[in-house]
């Protein structure tokens, strides 16, 4: 970002230049090319999303107001009055118009033993769960952890809290119980959805003992609600409850600004941090990123390979997708599972017509034969996408070419967790506009992206580079740090501190340590951007790691900044490493006073 390529090697397109006609937004805004679209989204933002609320979701009490915020403070809220519930915009609505209709595609762990869920199938299965969860005193505002595989249940589950209002929060299911417990503990979970077992890549993978482990300490947990996901039976306890209910129940009116759900990513400090998303305005931007990114059609089969642990699973497993009433793909596999063409395979077993993956997946891929992806047949491939991390030039042309034969646009989306779904892609756009590859391009409605330079000026010149930051609210963004807001502002809302680098130098470099200092700096001005430059470089003889030999860079901030509470740190392979590297800074800041 920052920095403007000419290329000629673009892609051909497949996009949406209007907004499709009525019924969907109001006639007015239909008409409107992208470009007044993308306009109008940031000069008169409560005209565009007050109008995309009004037509996209169903509301059980219209909103007063569109927005009310102020970033300083990380004051932000939208859509206020209004109360609608995110399981009927996901299921009921579509359950009355198509209700035989597949929502889920559940690709499991063995090739070729998939399973469709329709929209019906899955309404009521989320009642029974919904029932399951009030009948043991589960209720609105309560927080219920899930710890479950990709699996139509565990989409059920999501839903299920939200039809009732109970917030949830996903833990990836091949964390430990350490991590398990840490989320279930700042979240004061009062229950936890889980499985006998989970199935990945062959393997079995032992949930429900995992989670009997984390409940040793946590003491708010009432009640563990278990399925089978294998025959094998599991040992169940007093507070363990098997899922069966009632297929129907009523949906809980909510505030547009009550929680939906709580995501934890690593923090700093060592303590990770949970996410908080709510309910309106992260629904309405997950389907509108979904279908404008993609251009998903109506009857397209959209096939994103994440997780339902991480934000990408969310919002384009899950909310996204089945609030356009889309046909969505559960993967519960791995990419190499039972060979390299597992992915191209599933696409023309599945017909699928959006694939969204990620660069770590794509780059492990492009290592194995091509023909491991040309012997199926991928036809049905209109729009690629890529997520989770900057995409490298070798494997961005390997995915368009190779598996999107060079006639698929390919969208390198660019958000995270705190922005809630896609911020800046190449698509929607102009039609004809080019797609540059390995870049994200253009910001989604109503993003409005500033670079920063060093010392907070905005930078309008091209050929620039700074610190990539966006200017003004949109509704699918973060709320807050759950149990924390003052850390929310701070993180998000305020001027970032200079970067600090602790250096270990290679033996043969130690005697002339400032010419590679030197030599470090030039390599992220040019690589990364001047801005990035640390003030500071400190040499020290070891870093703090693992036994597993992980760098615990917790330690070195809390270093960096003088604090001298550091925390556990019985986890290092060799805690004396911390006081070497305590000294070596103190001398270090002690020189830097004296010049």
């Amino acid at each position: 970002f920052g920095q403007r390529c000419i290329r000629t090697d673009t892609v051909p397109q497949r996009c949406l230049t209007t907004l499709p006609s009525p019924g969907y937004w109001n006639s007015e805004l239909s008409r409107l090319s992208h470009g007044d679209l993308y306009r109008l989204s940031v000069t008169e933002p409560d005209r565009f999303w007050g109008a995309a609320a009004t037509d996209k979701l169903r509301w059980m009490e219209p909103f007063h107001r569109v927005r009310d915020c102020e970033l300083s403070s990380g004051k932000i809220s939208w859509f206020q009055g209004g109360k609608l519930n995110v399981s009927v915009n996901c299921l009921d609505v579509h359950v009355e118009k198509h209700p035989d209709r597949v929502a889920l595609i559940w690709e499991k762990d063995e090739p070729g033993t998939e399973e469709k869920v329709t929209y019906r199938e899955l309404l009521e299965t989320t009642c029974r769960l919904a029932n399951t969860l009030k009948s043991h005193g589960i209720k609105k505002g309560d927080t219920v952890a899930i710890y479950m595989p990709v699996s139509p249940l565990a989409v059920a589950a999501l839903l299920a809290c939200a039809r009732i209002g109970a917030v949830h929060t996903v833990v990836f299911a091949g964390f430990s119980s350490e991590a398990l417990a840490g989320r279930i503990q700042d979240a004061k979970c009062k229950a936890v959805i889980t499985c006998n077992e989970g199935v990945r890549g062959g393997r079995l993978i032992p949930l429900k003992a995992t989670v009997d482990a984390a409940l040793k300490s946590c003491p708010t947990v009432r009640h563990v609600f278990v399925s089978q996901r294998t025959e094998k039976q599991c040992m169940m306890g007093e507070m363990d409850v098997p899922l069966e209910e009632s297929a129907v129940c009523a949906a809980e009116p909510l505030d547009s600004e009550d929680l939906l759900f709580l995501l934890y990513t690593s923090g700093s400090t060592g303590k990770p941090k949970g996410i908080v998303h709510t309910q309106a305005g992260y629904l309405l931007y997950t389907s509108l990123t979904h279908q404008y990114v993609f251009d998903y059609r109506d009857g397209d089969v959209f096939g994103c390979v994440a997780d339902i642990g991480w934000i990408t699973g969310h919002s384009y497993v899950v909310y996204g997708p089945l609030c356009n009433g889309a046909t969505t793909v559960l993967f519960e596999s791995t990419p190499v599972y039972p060979n390299p063409g597992r992915y191209w395979e599933m696409v023309e077993r599945l017909r699928i017509n959006q694939f969204y993956g990620a660069p770590t997946a794509l780059r492990l891929l492009l290592k194995y034969d091509e023909q491991w992806v040309k012997k199926y047949d991928r036809s049905s491939l209109q729009t690629l996408g890529s997520v989770g991390e900057p995409i490298n030039h070798e494997a961005w042309h390997w995915f368009h070419s190779v598996v999107g034969e060079g006639r698929c646009p390919l969208v390198d989306t660019w958000w995270q967790t705190e922005t809630g779904g896609i911020c800046i892609a190449p698509r929607p756009a102009e039609e004809g506009a080019p797609i540059y590859p390995t870049m994200a391009m253009r910001p989604f409605f109503g993003i409005q992206v500033a670079l920063m330079g060093e010392k907070g000026e905005r930078l309008n010149a091209n050929s620039v580079s700074g610190a990539l930051c966006i200017s003004q609210p949109w509704p699918g963004m973060a709320r807050s740090i759950y149990g924390d807001h003052q850390r929310f502002v701070n993180t998000y809302f305020k001027p970032y501190p200079v970067p600090f680098a602790f250096v270990v130098l290679k033996d043969g470099f130690i005697d002339s340590p400032t010419a590679v200092l030197q030599e470090l700096k030039d390599l992220v001005a040019t690589k990364i951007a001047k801005y990035a430059v640390p003030e500071h470089f400190l040499v020290v003889k070891r870093l703090p790691k693992t036994r597993s030999g992980k760098i615990m860079r917790r330690i070195l901030r809390k270093v960096a900044t003088g604090t001298r509470d550091l925390g556990d740190v019985s986890t290092l392979d060799d805690p004396t490493v911390v006081k070497e590297i305590i000294k070596a800074h103190e001398q270090y800041m002690k020189q830097q006073g004296e010049k």
